[in-house]
């Protein structure tokens, strides 16, 4: 497997010591010759270690997105534009309905919920790899300096990314804690945690969800989730037919999501564009359980 050391560190972390045949680290603007072809890795802006791969042959560069995001995010290095001939492109948030805002209003309305109901908890639906340590990261930025707790399946990759320089303050593990003592607290779970038994341990919660899907309000109203925050690690529409027109690519290949509305998007605009119907490709950070043996952790 050929991959950025964190991606790596981290699929060990989550696979154990024998997730691949064998490894090979690369960084990012390192090249790799294999004959006539070059490989070179560039920053996805997804989550730490996220890279698009850059494939050129005599006079033809092909990139893949693989998943990525041009908004500012302090847990990662930011995406780079890699200009190309063909351009593969996710298109997780391929609507124009789903554009992301600012992340960091979204953060500024969970502090207002907290200051508002501090005799309740506060649980936070995120992704454990990227989403939950950028929502940490987040509200550090706007000035929350007190502990932020975890669920046991966000530990291990958090701690991870804080051993890799990225800043996250002060992080204690909620298992153990008093339910009294958890009044005007923020922790940190697994979507599906946010609406299993494990949230008896908690004061009256309030239960929000940090994803880009979090736009459609009927998905907020489905899970019960009483905040919904707009906070995703995809691209927007704005923010994927912004990249698309600044890689100057003529071919674009539409994979991963609302595949149909990027490619006519494309073509209306002068581009050759296929999608490229994968399958086997679910919604963004909707499911994810926790690790087995974690559930109540």
């Amino acid at each position: 497997m050929l991959a950025t050391q964190e991606t790596l560190d981290m699929m060990r972390l989550r696979y154990g010591e024998n997730f691949a045949g064998s490894t090979q680290a690369i960084a990012y603007g390192e090249e790799l010759r294999l004959g006539d072809v070059t490989v070179k890795f560039h920053p996805a802006g997804h989550v730490l270690g996220s890279a698009q791969i850059a494939v050129t042959c005599k006079d033809t560069c092909i990139v893949a997105s693989g998943d990525y995001k041009d908004a500012t995010d302090p847990t990662c290095t930011p995406f780079e534009v890699v200009p190309c001939d063909v351009f593969i492109t996710e298109a997780t948030f391929g609507l124009p309905v789903f554009r992301h805002g600012n992340a960091a209003d979204e953060v500024k309305k969970l502090l207002t919920s907290v200051a508002l109901f501090p005799e309740r908890a506060h649980l936070v639906g995120a992704y454990s790899l990227g989403k939950a340590q950028r929502v940490i990261a987040l509200l550090r930025e706007a000035g929350y300096d007190a502990p932020i707790y975890l669920h046991g399946a966000m530990e291990e990759i958090t701690y991870y990314y804080q051993s890799r320089g990225v800043e996250l303050g002060e992080l204690r593990d909620v298992k153990g804690m008093k339910k009294a003592d958890l009044a005007g607290t923020i922790t940190l779970a697994p979507p599906s945690a946010t609406s299993d038994i494990w949230t008896r341990r908690f004061p009256d919660p309030v239960t929000a969800f940090a994803s880009g899907w979090m736009r459609v309000r009927a998905r907020a109203r489905q899970r019960g989730i009483e905040l919904p925050l707009v906070i995703s690690d995809h691209a927007d529409w704005d923010g994927l037919t912004a990249t698309i027109e600044a890689t100057g690519a003529g071919e674009i290949w539409v994979t991963h999501g609302q595949e149909d509305a990027l490619v006519h998007w494309c073509k209306t605009n002068g581009l050759a564009a296929r999608p490229l119907d994968l399958v086997g490709y679910g919604d963004e950070d909707e499911h994810e359980a926790p690790p087995k043996g974690e559930a109540e952790a």
